[in-house]
């Protein structure tokens, strides 16, 4: 059964699609992204449905559980449907006191995509975005590690996350990028010109935590607006950010069917242009 993509897709300069509502796997894992799933047959109906809703995109790390999520992808939804593209990123890796540590060098990011490929059950991986904890740092020897295994042949295209304009550039002298993953929403909005950048190169640009940090304020004109569109605020907030850059692709994460068909929904509302103007102003 196919389906038309939420919020319709995203074709990037060498032929990339994504559908422009994704799902991020981070909440598949137990409390703290640590373990299995609280809820290990739920979590499978998750991925499945997301699938189902049309939804091509999926968003995972092997660091997240670690391993547990990657491998419920797998069992999940192995053999992958011909359109479904999984992103996963490296750059990190779990302590035994389920701390986040850096793990850039390039022995490190080698063994991390041939981790992500095993457990994933795959031979190439769609997209690796290269996460780097400081933006300051620079990234050429690790996004340069990441370029040589797309040479060959185990990646197909190239990302990178929690970057600045800055860091971009640098990794773009390397290899191109096809997406950019920061932190951006109605609350956080340090990134915008470089949702502009994003937008004019037509390089995805994808949010995460889409849905977190809002003032008070913000909340009371999500919620005013919300009630005017016959919506929820968590949708309101999903459907600025799409309206926000034609390149914005989102992926909110959620364990629950539920909450995944209402995140689905956000991709059809749309938003008047006095809701946009009152949104844009908090």
């Amino acid at each position: 059964m196919s389906h038309a993509h939420p919020g319709g897709s995203l074709t990037m300069a060498d032929g990339l699609q994504l559908s422009r509502m994704g799902f991020g796997a981070m909440q598949l894992a137990g409390p703290g992204v640590w373990g299995p799933p609280t809820n290990r047959e739920e979590a499978v109906a998750v991925l499945r449905e997301a699938v189902n809703l049309g939804i091509t995109h999926i968003d995972t790390s092997d660091y997240y559980g670690p391993y547990t999520v990657n491998e419920l992808i797998r069992e999940a939804l192995h053999p992958y449907p011909d359109d479904l593209r999984i992103v996963t990123k490296v750059g990190a890796l779990r302590g035994p006191d389920r701390s986040w540590l850096p793990a850039l060098s390039p022995d490190e990011l080698v063994s991390a995509v041939h981790e992500n490929l095993d457990h994933l059950g795959l031979d190439a991986l769609d997209v690796v975005n290269l996460r780097i904890m400081d933006p300051g740092q620079s990234l050429t020897e690790s996004f340069t590690a990441l370029a040589e295994l797309q040479q060959k042949g185990l990646i197909r295209h190239l990302g990178v996350s929690t970057v600045s304009a800055l860091r971009l550039a640098e990794a773009q002298r390397i290899a191109p990028v096809v997406c950019v993953q920061n932190q951006y929403n109605i609350a956080h909005r340090e990134d915008d010109a470089l949702v502009d950048i994003c937008a004019e190169q037509g390089i995805a640009y994808v949010p995460y935590f889409p849905l977190g940090g809002f003032s008070p304020l913000q909340h009371q004109v999500l919620d005013a607006v919300a009630a005017r569109v016959d919506a929820t605020p968590r949708q309101v907030a999903l459907a600025w950010l799409l309206r926000r850059s034609p390149t914005i692709l989102l992926i909110p994460g959620t364990s629950s069917v539920g909450h995944l068909r209402e995140n689905v929904a956000a991709a059809d509302l749309e938003l008047p242009a006095e809701a946009m103007a009152e949104l844009d102003r908090t």
